[in-house]
Parts: structure tokens; C-alpha cells; sequence
């Protein structure tokens, strides 16, 4: 497992669909060792703090490996590293294999999963093409973010190295199904009710399926 790139961002202010948007998408890869913080990297900033950043989504992870999947469903011969808003390009990460308070130690610095990506309107800026929202959600690369446990450096080609697994969590593959899903096995429901005991969800996510459990009459 493999950190390809390390790409970072600012706000910028664009214009979607006749009105003024201020978005930190637009990430580039940046060279030689970075520290990575609590919030984030340095020099790379949250543009709306009210659905993005926190400590819970100090770093967006997104694998390489969906990159040519995305190439030939946009019908685009490039992608530059980080054209997913991604503060860490990585390899050997999938998130049909990864797990929910996972933990890894990249560079100096510690790391655990929390959450997928749940895609907004910012994504479809980046690509110029609203649709790809509902695309990038169906198709289950979605990526993942996770919470800084340990503060340190980090650059390109650094090895992820796992240092532990939880016994009893949920995939982020797992999770976006739970998400997504109109109707709901007993094994569905077996399995939401397990990520209201997993620590490194948060909250608002088991609220969210607390609910669901409880509409369900589950």
C-alpha cells in the first residue's frame, strides 16, 4: 500500500450555473514532505466548514486505481492526480477491503478511517458535468476520508503501513450500500446495527441510521 500523491488546495471563488461558488476542489500535487495536522495538511484549506473538514475528515483518500475506470466512463484520455479533490492519491486502499476505524501510520504521521465520501454539488463543478454526482455514488468509488491520530509528515510514495483492524466494523463499500439502499435484508439491518458500536463512525452517521433502524421498525 502505496501514497502516490499528495495534493492540496485553497478556496477559489468559480462560476456554476450564473452564480459565484467558493470551492477547494481543485487540488494539485505538491512535492517533498508535508506536514499533516489535526484539520489538515498544510496548505490545504476547507472552503464550506459546515459539510467539509473537521476532524473526522482531516484527509480525503481516493485509490489510483478508479482512476482509468473514471477515464474511459468520462471519455477522458487524462485525469491529473488529485482531480477528485483528494488530499491523498493511494494504492492497495479499496473500499470494499477497507474497513471502518482502520488504522494506518503514513509517513510520521497516524491515520484511521471514519467515512465514505458522500459526493456534492462541488464535484460536479470540478468535472463540469452535474451528473456525475449520482454517477460517482452509484459506482461505489466513492473514497474515503480519515481522522489524524497522529500528527506528522507526509509526502509521495510514503508506504501505508496498517497497524491494526477492527474485529467486528463495517466496510466503506458497506456503509455507502447501507446509505443508498431503498429496501433492506435482515443481513442490512444485522450490519447497520453493528456500525452504531463502531467508535471511529461519527455520530452523525449513527444518528442517521439509528433513524433508519427506527423507521424501519427495526
Amino acid at each position: 500500500m502505496r501514497l502516490v500523491s499528495v495534493n492540496c488546495g485553497l478556496p477559489r471563488e468559480v462560476d456554476w450555473h450564473g452564480r459565484s461558488v467558493s470551492t477547494s476542489i481543485y487540488k494539485t500535487p505538491v512535492a517533498g514532505r508535508v506536514a499533516l495536522r489535526t484539520l489538515n495538511l498544510d496548505g490545504d484549506r476547507q472552503a464550506d466548514l459546515s459539510v467539509h473538514g473537521g476532524k473526522d475528515k482531516a484527509v480525503y483518500c481516493y485509490p489510483v486505481e478508479h482512476y482509468d475506470y473514471w477515464k474511459a466512463e468520462l471519455s477522458r484520455s487524462e485525469l491529473p492526480m488529485g482531480a477528485f479533490g483528494e488530499n491523498f492519491t493511494v494504492e492497495g486502499l479499496d473500499e470494499s477491503r477497507l474497513f471502518i476505524g482502520e488504522r494506518f501510520s503514513i509517513g510520521s504521521a497516524e491515520v484511521v478511517v471514519t467515512q465514505p465520501r458522500m459526493p456534492c454539488f462541488k464535484l460536479g463543478i470540478r468535472f463540469g458535468y452535474d451528473p456525475i454526482i449520482k454517477d460517482f455514488l452509484r459506482s461505489g468509488r466513492t473514497g474515503f476520508y480519515m481522522a489524524v491520530t497522529r500528527e506528522g509528515e507526509v509526502a509521495a510514495d510514503d508506504e501505508v503501513v496498517r497497524l491494526s483492524r477492527p474485529s467486528d466494523s463495517v466496510s466503506v463499500s458497506e456503509i455507502t450500500q447501507l446509505y443508498v439502499a431503498k429496501q433492506f435484508a435482515q443481513e442490512d439491518l444485522k450490519m447497520m446495527r453493528r456500525t452504531l458500536n463502531i467508535d471511529a463512525l461519527p455520530e452523525g452517521w449513527k444518528d442517521y441510521f439509528e433513524d433508519k433502524l427506527r423507521r424501519l421498525g427495526a
